[in-house]
């Protein structure tokens, strides 16, 4: 994406005013960041991808998390790193374009940030479509239509 878009916005998903994850999209990918126990080592966790299924943990503990994914992805495009204490998983959308209102399954951002992401992601679009235009100051009003449906769909390769 270019520079010149607004960057992607991370979203936390707080329970018991403690953040158990956060997360971003691009039109291509969703990338979940949880913070580790300081110490803990990439070969002590496990994790578990599956097209529309996310489990974390620590062996030999149960799940940390255990939750269906927001959306389908391609869990043979997708991996996840562990750096500087931060667990992050890079999550390949199955239907490039398409806006997630959550990483997982009710952990819903309120209505007025998903329309804003679904405009961001429109413009994100609009960028990858017509490189030699710039979109910065571009604005989206009313409600943004779906990134990967609008004007008769998003071109992939």
């Amino acid at each position: 994406m270019s520079d010149r878009l607004a960057p992607t916005e991370r979203h936390a998903y707080v329970h018991q005013g403690r953040t158990i994850y956060e997360w971003d999209q691009t039109l291509s990918e969703v990338n979940v960041y949880v913070q580790l126990p300081a110490g803990l080592k990439a070969k002590q966790l496990y994790v578990d991808i599956s097209s529309s299924h996310l489990r974390i943990g620590i062996t030999p503990n149960p799940p940390y998390l255990d939750h269906d994914l927001a959306g389908r992805i391609r869990p043979s495009d997708s991996f996840w790193t562990v750096d500087d204490g931060v667990l992050n998983l890079q999550l390949c959308k199955a239907d490039k374009g398409e806006p997630w209102q959550c990483a997982l399954v009710g952990h819903a951002i309120d209505p007025l940030r998903q329309q804003s992401e679904q405009k961001r992601l429109l413009l994100e679009r609009f960028q990858e479509e017509h490189p030699g235009f710039d979109f910065s100051g571009a604005e989206v009003s009313g409600d943004a239509p779906n990134p990967r449906t609008f004007m008769g769909g998003l071109h992939t390769d």
